[in-house]
């Protein structure tokens, strides 16, 4: 899944898992604009621009990350300065001392489209004079929908002059989740045309860079390239990185999106590894059938000295692959000993998800794939992350006191390639012996 903007949950990776690199991208006008140069002739004069990032119901789950940047603002936040337009930047419904005369507001997954609305609603009431523009990945895949929150303009795309600018890291100096790290691309779009994924509507034409050494402003970086190592110039990149220091000190990397291991060969994965990336992923997008082909990505990972435990697969559930042909998948990891980075599908054009894994739920409440049912999708899930917490402790059973990370006993135990009672009621239904 090395290409996505999936619509994503995930318990060891981040809510976000690959889509939320598209928020980076500075985006263009939908409708009433035709282009850039249009856009820019209403922004002659200076003026008070509000950016706004909703608060989205993003999990802390990364190893990294404290919080996700809102960088497509940030960029946009650089270019608007060197028009000479005063900027600020806001997390959510806030009043403050400032009267802009144009209000921006980042958006993110379309089922998150509430806190976009609510976004709106909040800054229209707030400054009815000011003109509220919206951007982002829901704009992006549904801006006719966007459009009925109430805002005046949607931003489809990316702004090219704003995507060349520095992002304006400066603002997020009162960020409320302090930061560490640098995120960077090298390239744009994708190679690659998943269906359930929509870089290739957002970001249509694949471009790089050359080289990124003169951008390096921490010693830790996060790629968020949609597929990173389709950049022709990957390993002059890699050596790059391999041969900076930033403020005396070597520089560290992830991938946020994986590696698209079909790329992967011994001496791209041993510059990888020389270039100080952590923790790599991987993706099995496909069937089971696919497994020898994973098995000798995750051995060329293996052999460049990566321990198997903080090597990650991605699995997308909840869609065209059944819980029985998922669950095959979760054991060969098991068998592996690599986590899994599992990521629960909905539509792009899905505006709403009130999944709850505490209470029994209908498509009414979320998305279910025709050939899941709820019960299967809370399985797997609870599955997924007993079996990472075994893998990452090194030990065969699971427990609650060994998540817990307490001596106690627990009644609990489980192992991995066991049955679940959701399983044995399946092999009842179906008067069969055998579940795989």
């Amino acid at each position: 899944m090395e290409n996505v903007p999936i619509q994503t949950s995930l318990d060891d990776f981040s809510e976000v898992y690959k889509a939320y690199k598209l928020l980076s991208a500075p985006s263009l006008p939908h409708s009433s604009l035709n282009s850039t140069e249009k856009y820019e002739m209403e922004m002659e004069v200076a003026q008070n621009i509000l950016l706004v990032q909703p608060e989205f119901p993003i999990a802390n789950k990364s190893r990294w990350h404290k919080s996700f940047l809102p960088i497509g603002l940030l960029k946009l936040a650089s270019y608007y300065r060197k028009k000479g337009h005063n900027v600020k930047l806001v997390y959510g419904r806030n009043n403050l001392n400032f009267k802009p005369n144009k209000v921006m507001i980042s958006s993110l997954f379309t089922y998150w489209s509430k806190h976009v609305w609510d976004c709106v609603k909040h800054y229209k009431q707030l400054y009815p004079n000011a003109r509220v523009v919206v951007g982002g990945i829901y704009a992006s895949l549904m801006p006719e929908h966007c459009k009925q929150s109430g805002c005046d303009e949607v931003f489809v795309g990316v702004h090219k002059e704003a995507e060349k600018c520095e992002p304006a890291y400066d603002l997020l100096k009162n960020n409320p989740h302090p930061i560490d790290y640098q995120i960077i691309h090298t390239t744009r779009g994708c190679v690659r045309r998943c269906k359930f994924c929509g870089v290739w509507k957002i970001e249509p034409k694949f471009e790089y860079k050359k080289s990124i050494k003169n951008e390096i402003r921490r010693n830790q970086l996060v790629f968020y390239d949609n597929n990173l190592l389709a950049n022709p110039d990957i390993e002059n990149i890699l050596e790059e990185i391999a041969n900076t220091k930033h403020n005396g000190r070597a520089v560290y990397c992830e991938s946020q999106c994986g590696f698209d291991g079909r790329l992967l060969n011994p001496k791209l994965t041993k510059l990888i590894k020389t270039a100080r990336f952590q923790y790599p992923k991987i993706a099995w997008d496909h069937s089971y059938s696919e497994h020898k082909n994973i098995k000798k990505q995750l051995d060329m990972l293996i052999n460049a000295s990566y321990s198997h435990k903080d090597i990650s697969v991605f699995m997308v559930y909840n869609w065209d692959h059944d819980f029985r042909e998922m669950e095959k998948k979760r054991l060969k990891c098991w068998e592996w000993k690599v986590q899994i980075s599992d990521c629960r599908y909905r539509p792009l054009d899905q505006t709403y998800d009130n999944y709850n894994p505490r209470r029994k739920q209908t498509s009414k409440d979320y998305f279910i794939h025709p050939k899941w049912t709820d019960a299967e999708v809370k399985q797997f899930r609870k599955n997924v992350r007993r079996q990472n917490i075994c893998v990452r402790m090194g030990t065969d059973t699971y427990s609650k006191s060994l998540e817990r990370k307490k001596n106690a006993e627990s009644a609990e135990r489980w192992n991995p390639s066991e049955i679940t009672p959701l399983q044995q009621k399946m092999l009842a239904k179906h008067h069969s012996a055998k579940f795989f």
